[in-house]
């Protein structure tokens, strides 16, 4: 039997190749984003799949969501919290650095905590939950501090609830990818990976049941901070 799997914000970027990963890899698939055109794109390329207009930071439209798996499919076997948002501030300059941070801390830290308790309360026993932070939830970005603070909120979070569901056999993976080739960093000119390959490295991961998936050069990062943290923040500072 397939497994049954839901990736948040997988109508672009690194949710998208996720998406795609894993219908290559005969799962049946749910997206959900708040484009409509961006979801219909979607149901035109994967018409076997199941893409829900949803925002995650909105309750009633996360309960919905998760009344169309039902619904659909009966059950959830793998939650994939993807949709975030990068937002730069400097706290040092003139004008108000915390412009709409109460929408970036629901989209990338809040939001996908509660949808992971609302699914686990309708499917206690899934069989994975992965969480896409960043390396910066290691390291915070200097451009963007609130983003690293939150991406290092959700990297606990997972932390603590991977200890919580072992004894019931739920695998909770964190994806800590570097900088990708997706809309969020379209104006970056430094390497980017493929969305292509995070979503390689994540299916592996969930495959060999590992606590992280270090794409590309994230896999260096927790050596790097035991070993040279200065270094790695020097280098960070950069970005």
């Amino acid at each position: 039997m397939s497994k049954v799997v839901l990736v948040t914000g997988g109508t672009s970027g690194i949710g998208l190749s996720l998406a795609g990963a894993f219908l290559a890899d005969g799962a049946s698939v749910v997206v959900c984003g708040r484009s409509r055109t961006a979801l219909d794109r979607f149901r035109q390329a994967h018409p076997q799949a199941l893409a829900v207009e949803a925002d995650v930071t909105v309750p009633e439209a996360r309960a919905a969501l998760l009344d169309a798996i039902t619904e659909r499919f009966g059950r959830l076997d793998v939650l994939v919290n993807n949709a975030g948002t990068f937002v730069e501030r400097d706290f040092a300059a003139a004008g108000d650095a915390t412009a709409a941070l109460d929408q970036e801390i629901d989209l990338n830290l809040t939001a996908p905590i509660n949808l992971t308790g609302e699914a686990l309360r309708r499917w206690p026993a899934m069989d994975a939950i992965v969480f896409v932070t960043s390396g910066f939830a290691l390291v915070s970005p200097t451009r963007a501090p609130t983003y690293g603070a939150v991406k290092a909120g959700l990297h606990g979070f997972a932390d603590g609830l991977r200890r919580q569901l072992a004894p019931r056999g739920t695998h909770v993976l964190e994806v800590l990818p570097p900088t990708t080739d997706t809309p969020m960093n379209a104006g970056t000119t430094r390497a980017k990976m493929p969305p292509a390959e995070v979503a390689a490295v994540t299916l592996k991961a969930l495959r060999q049941r590992r606590a992280m998936a270090l794409p590309g050069q994230t896999k260096l990062m927790p050596a790097m901070l035991r070993i040279a943290p200065h270094t790695l923040g020097r280098m960070v500072s950069k970005l």
